[in-house]
């Protein structure tokens, strides 16, 4: 922080110097600058004359004194303003014309032009910003003189509240632990499970993206095959996976990466969340507050800057400090918390005008500090109930939260957990399906993904070993002895089923020849002699195709109807067999 002679000089202007002097009562009449600055400083350090000016403050304005006093000496300019007014910056001729002194438009004013408090710029985690100080020797001073903020016991504080913003916050500055809840959601980690799974589908289908996005098929494809169908989860999902390192984007098209998502995969449980979590932690690529419900941001101006890691790390140090290790405590109330000790956690320098975010149906901008709740408290919202929740860090119930054993050693609370994973064989059953549970290791079923037909998703997973799924296979370089050889060590000592002993087989030089299906529309005569009369009729003949037998022909794709339609007009009935 600033010395108070360090803030004459660099901040006190020709306008504001006279009105300084008239208030510390000093003669500077003539005197050059720096040795008008030097007596001004020299007055403003006198005991006697700071208790004078204190004293001589309204309570309201000592409140304020008093709580900047105990935030270190220093607060956000943006959250000062909010609290107790803004300050016009005015030279000379305007100070005559308006009379801060005399008639300060807010609080925070009237400590201005009194040279208690004054403006400074410094380098926060969100980027530059204005910060309202008391200089460091001058707040020695103030708090040692009599009646000064520490003797003011019986004063009501001054908080937001006092001064015209209505913020509900917990007295203790905690978030208080709720006895009772409901509607309780217990924290899983399947997002594990999925995550592996986007890895196997990346592997094969190397999706093309939109933009930075998995496109509408590969979105449907893939949420078959995911454990929970939740808004916004297979994009946490993906956006993990390249959060993690555990894949990447080349050319438009989205790949695993081989080494690192091996080792991912081949890591414990607990390790993989930990993995999952602090990638994104410092993720920059996945941006929150672009999937928070109701939300719509726009590109243009400081949102284009937007820093997504920086906002989620001051979000979660907050929350590390606020809330309950082990107990439940309320959604309102955490969000009102940060809204009280750090409500530009997520903004350069408080400016709540310049990012251009939409709410749902909205025409209007929610700009301001009045739509806090609307954005920021919406985003806080979102990383509790969807990525926390997800990624097995807080369990979930009405309005509520708790940390699990996940969640306090993600926030530094406590070791990182490392429970027993006891692991499970995969089933292989006769006609070839595979059943694999989440306890079987990720890396086998990645590489059982590799080679089979998916069928469904669960616990069990079900995968076919088949024609297609050894051709897809094949395309990546796997054979038949490589399936084989998985397929053994996963029986044990129990034979391969002879099904798949002999697909193998039938299978171990490649495909044998190609056939192609295609689904017909087929017209049956009820005798031989009918076909031969429709196919002898142009005006039938035109709707058909080849003959398939005696009494049977294709008829020609999209031609059904008017077929009808001229079997009637030839006196013939049509019967239509579903």
């Amino acid at each position: 922080m600033k010395t108070l002679n360090l803030t004459l000089q660099d901040d006190t202007d020709a306008g504001l110097l006279p009105v300084l002097a008239k208030v510390w009562k000093v003669n500077i009449t003539g005197l050059e600058r720096s040795v008008a600055l030097a007596s001004l400083r020299d007055n403003m350090l006198d005991p006697a004359r700071a208790q004078a000016i204190w004293t001589a403050l309204a309570d309201d304005q000592r409140g304020a004194v008093q709580m900047l006093m105990g935030s270190g000496g220093k607060m956000p300019a943006a959250k000062f303003g909010r609290l107790f007014g803004e300050i016009r910056q005015m030279g000379a001729a305007q100070i005559e014309r308006e009379k801060p002194l005399e008639k300060p438009a807010s609080i925070a004013e009237a400590l201005y032009y009194r040279g208690l408090i004054a403006q400074m710029f410094e380098m926060a985690d969100t980027g530059p910003r204005v910060v309202i100080y008391v200089p460091e020797d001058l707040g020695r001073l103030l708090s040692a003189a009599k009646n000064s903020y520490s003797d003011l016991k019986d004063e009501p504080a001054v908080t937001a509240s006092t001064v015209g913003v209505q913020d509900d916050i917990p007295d203790e500055g905690l978030v208080e632990p709720l006895e009772e809840v409901t509607g309780i959601k217990q924290a899983d980690t399947s997002v594990v499970d999925d995550v592996a799974t986007l890895l196997a589908y990346l592997q094969l289908a190397s999706p093309t993206l939109n933009e930075t996005a998995l496109s509408e098929d590969d979105r449907n494809n893939l949420q078959k095959f995911m454990l929970k169908n939740e808004e916004g989860r297979l994009d946490f999902v993906f956006g993990l996976a390249l959060s993690a390192d555990l894949a990447e984007i080349q050319t438009g098209k989205a790949f695993p990466k081989r080494a690192e998502a091996r080792r991912w995969l081949s890591a414990t449980r607990a390790e993989q969340v930990k993995a999952l979590a602090e990638g994104w932690k410092s993720s920059l690529s996945y941006r929150d507050l672009w999937y928070v419900p109701g939300l719509h941001p726009e590109p243009g101006g400081e949102l284009d800057q937007y820093d997504a890691a920086v906002a989620r790390g001051s979000a979660l140090e907050i929350m590390r400090d606020l809330v309950p290790k082990q107990e439940w405590w309320a959604l309102e109330g955490f969000i009102m918390a940060v809204k009280e000790t750090e409500p530009d956690f997520q903004r350069p320098g408080g400016d709540y005008e310049s990012w251009y975010i939409r709410g749902e149906d909205s025409e209007e901008y929610l700009t301001g500090f009045n739509n806090w709740e609307a954005v920021e408290g919406a985003l806080l919202e979102y990383y509790v109930t969807g990525p926390m929740h997800w990624l097995g860090l807080v369990d979930r119930a009405d309005e509520a939260a708790r940390l699990t054993a996940y969640g306090r050693a993600f926030l530094g609370q406590a070791p990182w957990p490392t429970p027993t994973e006891p692991e499970d064989k995969i089933i292989v059953k006769d006609d070839g399906s595979l059943l694999i549970s989440r306890k079987v290791s990720r890396v086998d079923r990645f590489q059982a993904a590799r080679f089979t037909s998916w069928v469904s998703a669960g616990d069990p997973y079900t995968y076919k070993v088949d024609g297609a799924g050894i051709q897809q296979a094949a395309e990546q370089g796997i054979n038949t002895g490589h399936i084989a050889s998985f397929i053994s060590r996963a029986l044990g000592d129990a034979p391969v089923p002879a099904n798949i002993t002999r697909l193998l087989e039938n299978w171990r030089g490649g495909a044998s020849a190609a056939v192609s299906l295609e689904k017909l529309q087929v017209m049956r005569t009820t005798a031989p002699e009918t076909l031969d009369k429709i196919l002898d009729t142009p005006a039938l003949r035109r709707y058909l195709g080849a003959r398939l037998g005696p009494m049977a022909v294709i008829v020609r794709v999209g031609q059904w109807d008017g077929l009808r339609t001229a079997l009637g007009e030839q006196g013939i009935i049509a019967e239509i067999i579903e």
